[in-house]
């Protein structure tokens, strides 16, 4: 993004800080060099289109080329926000699905335990299946990939992630179809909040597991149906999904 690896980079001035806050001097050091590139970009831009049509042109021409560097500098910097803040997304993933896909009848449940297995991000419920959305956000450079069926990040496997994500759906499918009376299972998801996707695809199967952007994960949940539940099932399903996944470890006991 600056020409090298701000993760490499062996400044002094520099060491002794989190990654996230090496981020963001860096960024605003080179603050000075994005403006004069943006200068330049523009003023050729301006030159060139006035020489070629008008003067009218080549400012209007100017003025776009100038904006458009702008917004893709945005863009890379906003891209970043989630890990920057020291988080994982959940909290930005929950706003997604609120405004998606519980607008459109899907049930979720928030910070959920599954007993001995950990905490679920996000379970989402509907008439097509269930899901269990798992949050992750990497700096910025982490290149993430899938070779032979299996996760890498920045050249390495993340087989224990992976594992733990994949038991939590299984652990979380058996004690709600215990539960509800009904088969069901429980798919995973990982939404990716930073780093950098394939080229061709923002989203990819891996180790059992499909990955991808938040907005990409949501199409897929759109189209990709495993279920057909009834109103009753649901129901049935739901009451099931809060009674064994407790919130903070809370076992909750059955109604009488």
């Amino acid at each position: 993004m600056f020409g090298s690896s701000i993760y490499l980079r062996d400044r002094p001035a520099l060491t002794g800080g989190s990654p996230q806050a090496i981020y963001a001097d860096l960024w605003q050091r080179d603050q000075k060099k994005r403006l004069r590139t943006r200068a330049i970009l523009a003023g050729g831009t301006l030159l060139a289109a006035g020489l070629l049509v008008n003067g009218v042109f080549g400012i209007a021409s100017a003025i776009l080329v100038a904006a458009a560097d702008t917004f893709v500098h945005w863009r890379i910097y906003h891209a970043s926000r989630v890990w920057r803040l020291g988080s994982r997304g959940d909290e930005r993933m929950g706003r997604l699905l609120r405004l998606t896909r519980e607008r459109r009848g899907h049930r979720v449940l928030h910070g959920r335990a599954v007993p001995g297995h950990g905490t679920v991000d996000q379970l989402v419920i509907g008439s097509d299946g269930l899901w269990l959305v798992h949050n992750e956000a990497w700096h910025p450079e982490a290149e993430l990939s899938h070779h032979g069926g299996r996760l890498f990040v920045d050249g390495r496997t993340k087989t224990k992630l992976v594992r733990e994500i994949t038991a939590r759906a299984e652990a979380a499918a058996n004690l709600i179809s215990e539960g509800a009376g009904t088969p069901v299972k429980v798919r995973p998801l990982l939404a990716v909040h930073g780093g950098e996707m394939p080229r061709r695809t923002r989203l990819f199967s891996a180790d059992g597991i499909v990955f991808g952007t938040p907005l990409r994960l949501l199409r897929y949940m759109h189209r990709n149906p495993s279920a057909d539940y009834s109103p009753d099932e649901i129901d049935a399903i739901m009451r099931a999904a809060v009674l064994a996944l407790p919130i903070g470890g809370r076992q909750m006991a059955p109604a009488a």
